[in-house]
């Protein structure tokens, strides 16, 4: 089984590195296009998308795929109850996203007030951002759906669609001066936009004439189920986010934007960390919501998480050590924030780990402990992030964020213990990220100690080659085989 988990990671995987990427290219055009205060609004609005998601699907896409589980194993007529599942919770969702666009754009002066003086000037940012909300929430239960069937492929090729119409866009808007003109940034919300539009209407061709109907009764049950997960991954957003928002409102105001700027730059440098974490996830959720008996679920869950702490710890080796290299990603203006990076990969390996130990409640429909996990977590950004930030700044700000992630799998882990036990082998987990973290504090040792940067990416080359080696070998990983495995085609 947990074969068909790698095939389905590679499928994602490989298809997601190339999407992202192809997103990711906009990172080192807008930093070259903006300033860092300018660029820190293109920060914010896209720290405070994925709030608005969260609310507005209403944690239906884990019920969706919880739900079809269900309808498959009551047997009878599983398409046609498949059928009104997705009705419903497209309609829903639908139905929150059209209500959310018709209060922000009726309100559009006060929201832009609130959202601070860089957007009072051009409140019709608030509008386009919120039609960016609308489409990619209208689009959301069809893409889960695409999931769930298992078309990966279809999945993956309107996700290139979007993001190549969004960076076409944008470097066209670029070569045309609009950035320069009155509008300003404002031409990257509207390359979104296009991009968001299109792909919801290429999408209603994969949805089989189904047409948005909320049946209460069905609705009914899918909230109790996804109510605990909306509220969690509210406050699992909020961790997310959080961060921005507080350089924004604790750092002086002079340089609030400027370093809220350099601090989502530096944050997406972690791009292969994110991709490897997205590819996952896309991967592993409807894998594990699907109906195996719970011996083969607590086995594969296990050995997931032991291979996902030793796949993104060499991640974290790859791009921590050589993070001078991957400063070049960004402008220049943006380069001084490049020593937050270790931290920042360290908080996206913690997100990872959670996310694991996560599966557990929502298979046994205990999805009110997401609540706690996320809740402890926003706690933590809470009472560490104010003083941090007020002190360090942006570093503050990763640092803060390291601390809600490692307060959630605390959480997490002592909830697994207590209430589903599951034979993590946490010595060898704990062995491997004890590794990689010894690999990276004596390169850094021994880089200030030779003062030359030749001998410190030699001696980085030989130590990360020495850690792979190191894991196959403790694994006994035959290679070969896990790579032809993966990439096996029914």
């Amino acid at each position: 089984m947990l074969e068909k988990l790698a095939k389905q990671t590679a499928v994602y995987g490989i298809s997601t590195i190339v999407v992202r990427f192809l997103s990711y290219l906009l990172t080192p055009y807008y930093t070259r296009v903006f300033g860092p205060e300018t660029y820190g609004i293109v920060t914010d609005v896209y720290a405070l998308i994925p709030l608005a998601l969260t609310l507005l699907t209403m944690g239906m896409e884990s019920s969706y795929f919880r739900f079809s589980a269900r309808a498959d194993a009551a047997g009878g007529d599983a398409r046609a109850a498949k059928r009104r599942l997705f009705a419903t919770t497209w309609g829903a969702t639908s139905l929150a996203a059209l209500l959310f666009f018709a209060a922000v754009a009726a309100l559009r002066g006060g929201v832009a007030r609130a959202m601070g003086e860089a957007y009072v000037a051009h409140p019709e940012y608030v509008v386009w951002v919120a039609a960016i909300v609308l489409f990619d929430v209208a689009s959301c239960i069809p893409f889960s759906r695409l999931r769930e069937q298992g078309r990966s492929l279809l999945f993956v090729g309107l996700k290139a669609m979007n993001v190549v119409l969004n960076v076409a866009l944008a470097v066209a808007f670029g070569a045309a001066g609009l950035f320069a003109s009155e509008f300003g940034v404002g031409w990257v919300f509207v390359a979104n936009l296009a991009a968001s539009a299109v792909t919801w209407a290429a999408i209603l061709a994969t949805v089989d004439r189904t047409l948005p109907r909320i049946d209460g009764a069905l609705l009914r049950a899918v909230f109790a189920y996804s109510l605990p997960l909306l509220v969690g991954g509210l406050a699992g957003t909020a961790n997310e986010f959080l961060d921005r928002q507080l350089i924004k409102y604790l750092v002086p105001e002079a340089t609030a934007m400027a370093q809220l700027g350099v601090y989502g730059a530096i944050t997406k440098i972690a791009v292969v960390m994110m991709l490897f974490y997205q590819m996952y996830r896309l991967a592993a959720e409807p894998f594990f919501l699907s109906n195996f008996r719970k011996e083969d679920f607590v086995a594969m869950n296990a050995a997931a998480l032991k291979y996902y702490v030793i796949a993104s710890m060499a991640i974290f080796l790859c791009i921590a050590l050589f993070r001078d290299a991957f400063a070049l990603i960004v402008g220049r203006d943006f380069r001084e924030g490049i020593f937050i990076l270790p931290v920042v990969l360290g908080a996206n390996v913690l997100a990872g780990v959670w996310l694991n130990l996560s599966f557990w409640y929502k298979r046994e429909e205990r999805t009110s402990l997401a609540i706690v996990v996320t809740g402890a977590g926003l706690a933590a950004m809470l009472l560490f992030g104010p003083a941090a930030i007020r002190a360090w700044g942006y570093y503050g700000a990763a640092w803060a964020r390291l601390a809600s992630e490692a307060t959630m799998v605390a959480v997490s882990w002592w909830l697994n213990r207590r209430c589903f036990p599951t034979p993590y082998d946490w010595p060898r987990i704990g062995e491997y990220a004890a590794a990689a973290l010894a690999v990276f504090f004596l390169c850094e040792g021994v880089l200030r100690v030779a003062g030359c940067a030749a001998v410190g990416y030699a001696f980085d080359c030989v130590m990360f080659a020495a850690y792979l080696a190191y894991v196959v070998r403790r694994e006994r990983i035959d290679v070969g085989a896990l790579v032809r495995a993966a990439l096996k085609r029914k």
